[in-house]
């Protein structure tokens, strides 16, 4: 389960990436005859949406089966 998140976390820092990439790059002029390209960077960030709620579903999915245990500060503490 450990290495589905971390492939998870890498997709999504990766697409993040892309879009910043796609951001500062911006759209290079059409070319005569051609439709311009678009949606790259909003592609990309769709695409991030997307891993992230696959990834938290999976861990839902992942602790309500008792693939993984909740840690961290015990209850009434």
């Amino acid at each position: 389960m450990k290495i589905l998140v971390v492939i998870a976390f890498i997709a999504i820092v990766l697409s993040l990436g892309s879009a910043l990439f796609y951001m500062i790059r911006g759209s290079a002029p059409p070319v005569y005859g051609q439709a311009p390209k678009k949606g790259n960077m909003a592609t990309a960030l769709a695409f991030r949406v997307g891993f992230s709620i696959v990834l938290f579903i999976c861990v839902l999915v992942s602790w309500k089966l008792g693939w993984i245990q909740p840690t961290g500060i015990p209850p009434g503490a």
